[in-house]
C-alpha cells in the first residue's frame, strides 16, 4: 500500500485537509466544519474520512497540524492559572508594560485599556536575588524564600509558573535553581523559564513572552497529548507528528507542548510557506500572500524568495518577541458581519458569525448579514454548489435579510447594498496589503498577489485592479493552501543569545564561542528528534543597530567562525537593509551588536508536487453553464461563463467576466481581466 501524508489546518469556520499519496504524488483534499468546543474532533473526522477511502491507519507516514488552540486560548483568555516569579523589587515591570497606549487608533481612544494581566499580582512572588548587566551575581538567590514562594503559589492552586529574573539571559543559574525547587515542590505544574523561552534583552518583552508561554502551555499540552492519544487509538503509528510554528517551520508534538508560544500564528504561517513553494515552482520571487478565510484575512510579503520575519509580534496587544513570519491580520472573512451602526453608516466587522451559527444563508440560525451572504446575493456563489454541493445555501433568506437589515435602511436595492458591503471589506484588506508592502518601501507593482483561503479568490481580482498589482495567482487548491504548506515545511527551531557590544569592539573569540554553544544546542535538539547531520541546516544571523537606536534589524550572516572581514561585510549588509526598511542609512555612525541568532532546520523529505500534463481538451469542455453576476455600478449585471476548476488544463485561457468553481472556493475573473492555467494548474490572472 502507498504511504500517505496527512496535513490539517484548523480554522475558525472550517478545517482543511490535504492527503498526499507519496507513491503517485496525487493530492486529495477535503474541508470539514471545525469543532470549536472540541478542536481535536474535527481533526479526527478528517483522518476518518481518509480511512473511509480504504487507506489503512498504519499507512499514514506523516501528520502535520496547523492549530489555533494556542491563539484562541490567548484571545479568549481561557488559559491556566499562572503564577509569576520576578526579581525582588521588580514586580511592577509586568503591570507597567510599555508605559504607552500603542499607536494608531489607540492614541485617540478615550476608553483605551491595557490588556488584562495573565499573571495578576495575587499570583506574583518576588524572589530575593540579583544579577547585574554583566551577568555577575550581586545577590545569590535565597533558596528558603524561593521555597516558601513556591509553596504559597501551590496553596493558591496555580497550574503553571513563569520565572523571569533580571539579566537571566546572561546568567541563568538563579532561574535554573527555581526549576529544581519547582520539580520537588510542585512537579504537577508547568514551568516556563525566560532563560529557556527567550534569553534576550528587553525585560518586559522577555517577561511577556514567558508569561504567555506559561499561560497557554497546560492547554496546549493537554490538546497535543489527547490528539496523539486518539490518533494512536485509531492506529496511526508514525512518529512524525508535527505542529506548525509561527516561524514557518514545524515542531514535534513534544516541542510544541513545551514552547506553545511559538505556535500562535500556526495556521497563517502554513499559507505563507505554501505560497513560497508555489511561487518557486512558478518562477516568481516577489509575492504578497492574501489568505481570506472564514473569520480573518492574513497577508504577508515574500521578497526575493525570502519571507519577511519579525521578532516583535503581538497577539491581542500582548507582545511576543519570538521570530515569526511578519503576518498582518485584519478581521475580514466570509463570516464577517455587516450591520448599520448608531449613526446610520455600514459597519463591516470586526465580529464574525463563525462556524456556529454562521452566515444567514447556511440556514443554521444565523440572523446577521455576512460577507458570504453578500457574495451569494450578488451571484458570485451558486446556492447548490457550495463546498461541492455538501452545503446548500438559502439565497432567498439571505436576500430578504440583506434587504431588511441593510438595503432598506440605506435607500438602496439589494444588489447595491451587497456590493457596498464588499467594497468596504475590500478596502480594509487593501489597507492590510499596503501595510506590508508600499508602506515599508516596496513597489507593489513588482509583486504578484497569491490569493487563497475560501474567500481569497472571490475578492482578489477586484483588489488587484484597485491596487494596480499586475499579476494575480490562484493556487490549484486555494481553500486548503495553508494545509498544503504543512506538506512543504521543515522542522525549524530558533535560538538567541543577547550580547550588547559595539561592532568595532567585538571579541571574535567570544562571539565564536557563543555561536558554538548555540550550534551545539541546536544539533542536540535535532538529534533528539531523529535527524542526522546530513538532514540538518544552520542559518546564523546578527541583530544590529546604530548606536543609540531603540530597535534593531536582523541581518543574515555567514557561518561562524567569524573573521574581521566578515564583520565589515555585516556592516555593509546592515546599512543596505536599514535603507530598505527606513529610507535612509548612516554609514558614518557606529553600529552595535544586540543579539546573536541561529535557526536550525531539520530537513523533512520533500513532498514532490508534479506538474500536470494537458490532454489536449479545449477550454470549452470545462464550461458548466452561465449566470448573471453584479459587478458594481460600472458594469452592473453581466452574464458570466461558469467553468469547473477540475476540468481546466495547462494552457487554457479564460476571458472575463467569468467564474471558476471548485469544491473549496470560487474564483471571480473581472471583465477587465483574463486568466491562463500554468503547468501546475495555477490560475494566472492579468489585466487584458
Amino acid at each position: 500500500m502507498a504511504k500517505y501524508r496527512v496535513t490539517v489546518d484548523t480554522g475558525g469556520t472550517f478545517s482543511d485537509f490535504v492527503f498526499f499519496n507519496e507513491e503517485s504524488g496525487e493530492i486529495s483534499i477535503t474541508k470539514l466544519p471545525s469543532t470549536p468546543k472540541e478542536p481535536f474532533q474535527a481533526v479526527l473526522n478528517g483522518v476518518n474520512e481518509l480511512l473511509g477511502q480504504g487507506v489503512a491507519a498504519k499507512d499514514i507516514s506523516f501528520f502535520s497540524h496547523g492549530t489555533t488552540v494556542g491563539t484562541n486560548t490567548l484571545l479568549e483568555e481561557k488559559g491556566a492559572r499562572t503564577g509569576l516569579l520576578v526579581t525582588e523589587g521588580f514586580r511592577g515591570i509586568y503591570e507597567v508594560m510599555e508605559q504607552s497606549r500603542g499607536y494608531g487608533p489607540a492614541t485617540y481612544d478615550l476608553f483605551f485599556e491595557k490588556p488584562r494581566l495573565l499573571a495578576p499580582p495575587y499570583y506574583t512572588e518576588e524572589i530575593p536575588e540579583r544579577v547585574d548587566f554583566r551577568g555577575q551575581v550581586l545577590k545569590p538567590i535565597d533558596v528558603e524564600s524561593s521555597l516558601q514562594a513556591i509553596r504559597r503559589l501551590k496553596q493558591k492552586k496555580v497550574e503553571s509558573i513563569a520565572a523571569c529574573f533580571l539579566f537571566s539571559f546572561l546568567n541563568p543559574d538563579h532561574e535554573l535553581k527555581i526549576k529544581e525547587i519547582v520539580e520537588q515542590e510542585l512537579p504537577e505544574a508547568s514551568l516556563s523559564l525566560s532563560c529557556e523561552v527567550l534569553p534576550q534583552i528587553r525585560e518586559f518583552y522577555r517577561l511577556s513572552t514567558t508569561v504567555i508561554n506559561a499561560y497557554i502551555a497546560p492547554v496546549m499540552s493537554r490538546y497535543v497529548g489527547l490528539l496523539e492519544q486518539r490518533l494512536r487509538e485509531m492506529g496511526v503509528a508514525t512518529p512524525r507528528l508535527y505542529i506548525m510554528q509561527s516561524n514557518g517551520g514545524v515542531a514535534t508534538f513534544q516541542s510544541a507542548a513545551k514552547k506553545p508560544v511559538a505556535t500562535v500564528l500556526s495556521g497563517p504561517a502554513g499559507g505563507v510557506i505554501a505560497s513560497l513553494g508555489i511561487s518557486q515552482r512558478a518562477g516568481i520571487k516577489n509575492i504578497i500572500t492574501f489568505d481570506m478565510g472564514g473569520t480573518s484575512c492574513d497577508v504577508a510579503l515574500i521578497h526575493e524568495g525570502n519571507p519577511v520575519i519579525t521578532t516583535q509580534g503581538r497577539i491581542s496587544q500582548r507582545p511576543i518577541s519570538l521570530p515569526m513570519l511578519d503576518i498582518h491580520t485584519v478581521s475580514a472573512g466570509g463570516g464577517t458581519i455587516a450591520r448599520i451602526d448608531a449613526v446610520g453608516g455600514v459597519q463591516v466587522g470586526p465580529d464574525s458569525a463563525g462556524a456556529d451559527p454562521g452566515p444567514i444563508c447556511y440556514d443554521h440560525g444565523g440572523e446577521e448579514v455576512t460577507i458570504t451572504d453578500a457574495n451569494l446575493v450578488l451571484g458570485v456563489l451558486h446556492p447548490e454548489r457550495f463546498l461541492g454541493g455538501r452545503l446548500k445555501l438559502n439565497r432567498a433568506k439571505a436576500e430578504r435579510l440583506v434587504e431588511e437589515k441593510i438595503a432598506r435602511r440605506l435607500g438602496l436595492d439589494v444588489l447595491e447594498a451587497a456590493d457596498g458591503i464588499l467594497k468596504i471589506i475590500n478596502a480594509k484588506m487593501e489597507e492590510a496589503i499596503k501595510a506590508v508592502s508600499s508602506q515599508r518601501g516596496y513597489d507593489i507593482r513588482d509583486f504578484t498577489l497569491i490569493a487563497f483561503g475560501g474567500g481569497g479568490p472571490m475578492h482578489a481580482g477586484r483588489i488587484a485592479l484597485d491596487l494596480g498589482i499586475p499579476t494575480l495567482l490562484i493556487p490549484y487548491t486555494p481553500g486548503v493552501t495553508s494545509a498544503l504548506g504543512l506538506l512543504l515545511a521543515d522542522v525549524k527551531h530558533d535560538y538567541v543569545r543577547s550580547k550588547l557590544v559595539p561592532l568595532k569592539e567585538l571579541d571574535l573569540d567570544e562571539i565564536n564561542r557563543l555561536f558554538s554553544q548555540l550550534t551545539e544546542q541546536a544539533k542536540k535538539d535535532l538529534y533528539a528528534e531523529g535527524f542526522s547531520d546530513g538532514e540538518i541546516a544552520l542559518q546564523p544571523f546578527l541583530d544590529l543597530r546604530y548606536a543609540g537606536q531603540g530597535y534593531e534589524l536582523t541581518v543574515p550572516s555567514s557561518m561562524p567562525p567569524f573573521k574581521a572581514a566578515d564583520l565589515d561585510l555585516m556592516r555593509q549588509r546592515f546599512d543596505s537593509q536599514h535603507e530598505q526598511a527606513h529610507g535612509h542609512k548612516a554609514e558614518s555612525e557606529p553600529v552595535e551588536l544586540v543579539s546573536l541568532r541561529l535557526i536550525s532546520v531539520g530537513l523533512v523529505p520533500e513532498a514532490k508536487l508534479s506538474p500536470a500534463a494537458p490532454t489536449g481538451k479545449k477550454v470549452e469542455a470545462a464550461r458548466t453553464g452561465e449566470r448573471k453576476i453584479f459587478f458594481g455600478e460600472e458594469h452592473g449585471l453581466l452574464n458570466c461563463q461558469i467553468y469547473s476548476r477540475e476540468l481546466l488544463e495547462p494552457g487554457h485561457r479564460i476571458s472575463g467576466p467569468a467564474v471558476i468553481e471548485q469544491m473549496d472556493t470560487t474564483t471571480v475573473i473581472h471583465p477587465e481581466q483574463e486568466a491562463t492555467v500554468d503547468g501546475y494548474r495555477n490560475l494566472i490572472v492579468r489585466a487584458k
